[in-house]
């Protein structure tokens, strides 16, 4: 098991650091008695002086009197959406989402007619939703009693998340209404890790894989390997992958995925560059290098010889793909052609690692998750906070029922199959008849601020 915080909210870098407390009196600084508030707070500031990306725009003077939280949040540049910190003796410090604590999202949305439904859009495999028996493409008509609306869907959202259980009333999409509708309690609990899904498509004698990819997690490159050996056995021509609820993750994972797919590329082929404040400076790595950092993936040469070795590369996305996955989209356009099918990704151009006090015996349990880093391609390309836009804009709500991920029917796989079919990536209009009001997992829930 995994709490989705470590991966959904902080591109996590695969290195140790060893925090050393900093001395009350630092650079002539304030002194506190240890253990109180004020001197967590200073422990806070010496390390987000030494790291934070933004660390030439932290006021001068803080108040070291305020609860840590406040503190640290009373630290952030205000272009910062994605710092957090929390106090691992409190569970309640940490980042809570309907996701993270139940396993699923929604979506509320407009139709053409004007009413308002709302459905659910991913249910995570062996999670509290999916054992309670959620599917994608239900409709949510009520959140403990209470019908949903466009006005009242961010206010039950955040309730939902003080609670330990939900009670749902859910039904089917038939015929422009709602059918079957059931109760279903949905308990709070942790989800497992999630599996690759994989498919292969074959239209007019050429086979296009498709591959789903949750999130990226440390140790996954035996699995990517698995999936790209039976890719290649099968011969694929084209390859989709999936990246629409895709957080983000390890830098090395992605790296990793991103090496068996053009071709060209090399041990030494660049593949990210790090930029951080005066002390972090600029870093460089090499697909070998950036894959290295996690002590359980297999090497480079391993990846390369199930790579698929193709020109072109069509990424499906949507608000949720963020930090790791957009870092696939845009490291891999350097070597070859990236299709991005969907909506605009969250933008989170940065990574970051955790910086705790690694002292024995541990004064201080809080975790601090700052940016530290922005990120670039090898052609030096990035600042994208502002989400990546697609060539193909398709709305992954176009058509109720939503059809299960994998399907050849489903809105976004279907116009990537389209595009292949046509041997076109023109960019498409979206249909503006259909209107996203509220996503469960909007920005300001992913982040947990």
């Amino acid at each position: 098991m995994k709490k989705y915080f470590n991966c959904q909210l902080l591109l996590l870098l695969v290195v140790s650091l060893f925090i050393l407390s900093c001395s009350n009196d630092d650079e002539g600084g304030p002194s506190f008695p240890d253990g109180s508030t004020e001197s967590v707070n200073l422990w806070v500031q010496d390390s987000m002086r030494r790291y934070y990306y933004w660390a030439d725009q932290m006021p001068a003077k803080p108040d070291y009197h305020l609860p840590v939280k406040d503190f640290f949040k009373s630290l952030l540049a205000s272009q910062d959406r994605f710092s957090f910190a929390v106090d691992t003796m409190d569970p309640s410090s940490y980042p809570r989402s309907v996701r993270n604590m139940y396993g699923f999202d929604y979506a509320v949305i407009q139709l053409p007619d004007g009413s308002v439904v709302t459905t659910i859009k991913l249910v995570m495999k062996s999670s509290p939703a999916f054992n309670s028996g959620l599917q994608r493409g239900m409709i949510i008509t009520k959140i403990n009693g209470k019908t949903i609306t466009a006005a009242n869907a961010e206010e039950l959202t955040s309730s939902i998340k003080d609670q330990t259980v939900i009670e749902l009333t859910v039904g089917e999409w038939k015929n422009g209404s709602v059918e079957n509708e059931k109760n279903i309690k949905v308990y709070y609990g942790y989800s497992l890790n999630q599996p690759l899904d994989s498919k292969i498509f074959e239209q007019n004698g050429k086979k296009t894989g498709y591959l789903y990819i949750y999130d990226f997690p440390d140790g996954m490159t035996p699995t990517l390997n698995q999936k790209f050996s039976q890719f290649k056995a099968a011969g694929i021509q084209e390859l989709i992958l999936d990246l629409r609820y895709n957080y983000g993750g390890s830098v090395s994972s992605a790296a990793a995925l991103c090496a068996l797919i053009p071709s060209g590329i090399t041990s030494s082929s660049p593949f990210i560059i790090y930029k951080g404040n005066k002390n972090g400076g600029e870093v460089k790595r090499t697909f070998a290098e950036q894959i290295a950092y996690d002590p359980h993936a297999l090497d480079f040469n391993s990846h390369r010889s199930n790579a698929l070795g193709l020109n072109k590369v069509y990424i499906l996305t949507s608000n949720s793909t963020a930090s790791a996955s957009e870092i696939v989209i845009n490291n891999l356009k350097p070597y070859m052609q990236v299709v991005q099918v969907g909506d605009v990704t969250l933008g989170k151009d940065m990574a970051g690692f955790l910086v705790e006090d690694k002292r024995k015996p541990k004064k201080i349990s809080w975790q601090l998750h700052p940016v530290i880093y922005k990120v670039f391609n090898a052609n030096g390309e990035g600042a994208y906070s502002k989400g990546i836009d697609p060539q193909i804009i398709a709305n992954e709500f176009a058509k109720l029922p939503l059809l299960p991920l994998g399907d050849s029917e489903e809105s976004l796989i279907s116009s990537a199959l389209n595009s292949i079919s046509l041997k076109s990536a023109g960019k498409h209009a979206l249909d503006e008849r259909v209107k996203v009001l509220f996503q469960s997992d909007t920005p300001s829930a992913a982040i947990g601020k």
